[in-house]
């Protein structure tokens, strides 16, 4: 049986994390570009695509763990 606390247990709920932070980042990215910044979220946009492209490379490194003996 697998520990709650082993390595690609650990590395999942991280990645779980980020996708939240991910959706959490875009309902405020919406919000302040309604109210005219549109501007702060062109910045938000981007930190938002680095972390889109990282996520499918996280996600394969996490298949991958979990795979191993």
């Amino acid at each position: 049986m697998q520990s709650e606390y082993s390595l690609s247990d650990v590395l999942e709920r991280m990645y779980e994390n980020q996708l939240a932070l991910e959706a959490a980042l875009m309902e405020l990215t919406l919000h302040v570009e309604a109210h005219g910044h549109a501007d702060v979220g062109n910045n938000v946009r981007g930190a938002l695509e680095t972390i889109g492209e990282n996520s499918g490379h996280i996600k394969q490194g996490l298949a991958r763990l979990s795979k191993l003996p």
